[in-house]
């Protein structure tokens, strides 16, 4: 009652309305324009010069929130202000309240400080306040600063809403702070960011969202660091939105039992990466940016049911070491072979056998084998010269195995080139008596195969130039035996 005594007579009727919950506004409602917030008497960011008379304490509404006023039976009580300048602070700290607050359109001097508190649905909704502070806070409801502007750090780690999160159209600038610090919260229904603005970034690491997250139109700034931060984080439903991020995005570790679909831009040159996503758990994956996504994108370890691409958007430099998917979407063709081999730190293995088994499963066994190709050329680069050498003349003769009509088409060239060659200068028989009719198609051939077939080989000399030509069919026919039986083993080989 001494409370009451004091109180202003905007105050006065702040008291009066709350049994009943009835609305209490000092001005129309405000028109909002594309920087949300119109100019003019009525806009909130304007409230610091609202004088008395539509000036209501914080104390006083704390002290109607936590039990000052006993309500009447059959009625709903709950503070619902338009237009109003909150001067001092809502502190409902620890607190514990049974009424909704609600304030539209109003100016707020200083942070809400929620700390610790249990309370019904809060909403700030078309506001302008410097900060709110809600760790730990368990909502029976939702909370809303839709449309707000928040001058300083939203804090709501580990907090607890019952239904969700609402922050649709809602400005934060925090500085050098995380504009939204939300670790390990839960949220039962969706956060909704739609049409956000945030500079200094969103950290909702180990965070669980029942009800999905929603950042269409979304801008979060934070260049140079972490403008999305969501490891360890669930998402049982979906997380999508052409959302704009200037900074790195990461999520490594989530796990999304639904949908994760990035359509927006990402931007973090500089940094180490910019999409880090891996060791992840999604059930489909939507990597279609607007634009190429600026940094490096890891998606390294992780376990995707289904993903769906782009190949204009993928970026130049992709980590796909132990990633693990059931189907792809996007690019059926030879051309996803090359998204396999975009790894910055060089040649890995796995990227390849995971698309070859893929290209199995699929049922396109040409794809899968030009996929093994690729992977054993670019394997190649990581060897010392020897190495190297023998890997070229396995892909010029055979293909490493998985093109072996390539040794073919080197035998018959060989055979026409010797035939023509020994045609002209026939090699001299050893022994005239006994030789039967020399035939330069049977001798070269002969050369060429490591153990001959029409014994003309042993029964001639080849003399001058021809003799090295001799010399060569034989040890290029060496060589083509053995690429053949190297790659018929690799081929063999099983998977």
């Amino acid at each position: 009652m001494a409370l009451r005594m004091r109180l202003s007579p905007a105050e006065q009727r702040v008291w009066e309305a709350f049994e009943t919950g009835e609305w209490v506004a000092f001005a129309k409602p405000v028109t909002f324009s594309g920087e949300r917030c119109a100019a003019g008497e009525n806009a909130p960011v304007d409230g610091d010069s609202w004088g008395r008379e539509r000036t209501v304490r914080g104390e006083v509404i704390t002290a109607l929130l936590l039990g000052a006023r006993e309500p009447a039976a059959g009625t709903v009580p709950a503070v619902r202000l338009r237009g109003a300048r909150i001067s001092g602070q809502v502190v409902l700290r620890a607190g514990s309240t049974e009424h909704e607050l609600t304030l539209s359109g109003c100016h707020l001097d200083n942070p809400v400080d929620c700390t610790g508190a249990t309370t019904r649905t809060l909403r700030l909704t078309d506001c302008h306040l410097p900060g709110l502070n809600g760790g730990g806070m368990r909502v029976a409801g939702h909370l809303s600063l839709s449309g707000s502007i928040v001058t300083g750090p939203v804090r709501l780690a580990r907090a607890v809403f019952e239904s969700g999160l609402w922050m649709g159209g809602t400005k934060i600038v925090a500085g050098s702070e995380w504009a939204l610090y939300t670790g390990a919260m839960v949220v039962d229904s969706g956060l909704y960011l739609n049409n956000a603005d945030l500079t200094g970034g969103m950290r909702l690491v180990g965070a669980r969202l029942n009800g999905g997250l929603f950042m269409n139109n979304t801008v979060v700034r934070n260049p140079g660091k972490d403008a999305l931060a969501g490891d360890n984080m669930v998402v049982e439903d979906t997380m999508e939105g052409a959302f704009t991020a200037e900074g790195v995005v990461r999520l490594r570790g989530a796990r999304f039992n639904g949908t994760l679909s990035i359509t927006g831009v990402i931007r973090s040159p500089g940094t180490e990466y910019a999409l880090h996503a891996s060791h992840m758990e999604v059930r489909e994956l939507v990597l279609r940016p607007a634009e190429p996504i600026d940094g490096v994108v890891s998606l390294a370890h992780s376990r995707v049911g289904t993903l769906r691409d782009d190949p204009e958007t993928w970026p130049a430099k992709l980590r796909l070491n132990g990633l693990v998917y059931e189907g792809l979407r996007g690019s059926m063709n030879a051309e996803r072979i090359s998204w396999a081999g975009r790894d910055p730190s060089g040649f890995r293995p796995q990227p390849y056998e995971q698309l070859a088994a893929w290209y199995v499963r699929d049922g396109n066994e040409h794809l899968a084998r030009r996929t093994q190709l690729a992977k054993l050329r670019a394997r190649r680069s990581t060897f010392r010269a020897p190495g190297r050498i023998w890997g070229y003349l396995l892909d010029g003769t055979v293909g490493y195995g998985y093109r072996p009509w390539l040794a073919a088409l080197w035998f018959v060239f060989l055979l026409l080139v010797g035939t023509v060659a020994f045609g002209m200068n026939p090699p001299r028989a050893l022994k005239p008596a006994e030789t039967p009719e020399f035939d330069a198609f049977a001798y070269t051939f002969d050369l060429l195969l490591p153990i001959g077939a029409f014994g003309q080989r042993g029964l001639f000399d080849p003399e001058g130039w021809t003799q090295g030509l001799a010399y060569g069919l034989i040890t290029a026919g060496w060589i083509l035996a053995t690429a053949l039986i190297s790659g018929a083993t690799r081929t063999l080989r099983p998977t």
